[in-house]
């Protein structure tokens, strides 16, 4: 069984489709960022990746991968693999990623796969897929013109913006619960 891995070519669709989407980075990383499709389930918990990047700066990435592999064995290793097991159980068509989609991803695509459990890994990860969204957000600013509507509670704004074929009503996302 050959290891998935998807790249840019496949960022649109993960977004249009809202693929649900595995993120194996550190708790602290996801509450910095993350896509509103993604699950956070760690491959290391913060503390484990703070020891590991602590090793790796004074140990080198040899020893750093060394004692992560120490952190997350036995049954850490067991509990963590069960639960994506059982997210792609419950969402057979999603993806997994990390930070860059180096080291953390391919491990827990390679434990995934060690017990029968083959899925796609986003090259570039967390970063990548980031870039790609702004370039797209850029890119669908530069291409079309906006105009923003505001105004008093109760003048017809909602309405207005109904009448448009291509229109974002931000209030309406937002249960129209304003920022004050």
């Amino acid at each position: 069984m050959s290891m998935q891995l998807w790249d840019s070519r496949h960022f649109e669709r993960i977004f249009v489709d809202n693929v649900p989407l595995l993120d194996v980075r550190a708790p602290v990383e996801f509450a910095q960022g993350a896509f509103p499709c993604a699950v956070n389930m760690p491959i290391l918990t913060d503390k484990e990746r703070e020891q590991v990047g602590i090793c790796y700066k004074t140990q080198g990435p040899k020893a750093a991968v060394a004692l992560g592999h120490q952190l997350v064995s036995g049954e850490v290793k067991s509990s963590r693999v069960s639960a994506w097991q059982r997210f792609f159980a419950e969402h057979p068509h999603g993806a997994l990623y990390c930070f860059r989609g180096g080291q953390r991803s391919r491990i827990a695509q390679q434990w995934l796969q060690e017990i029968g459990v083959s899925v796609p890994r986003i090259q570039g990860g967390y970063k990548a897929m980031r870039r790609f969204l702004m370039t797209r957000l850029a890119e669908l600013c530069a291409s079309d013109n906006f105009v923003v509507i505001g105004g008093r509670t109760g003048t017809g704004k909602t309405r207005l913006l109904q009448a448009f074929a291509k229109a974002v009503d931000l209030e309406a996302a937002a249960n129209h619960r304003g920022s004050a």
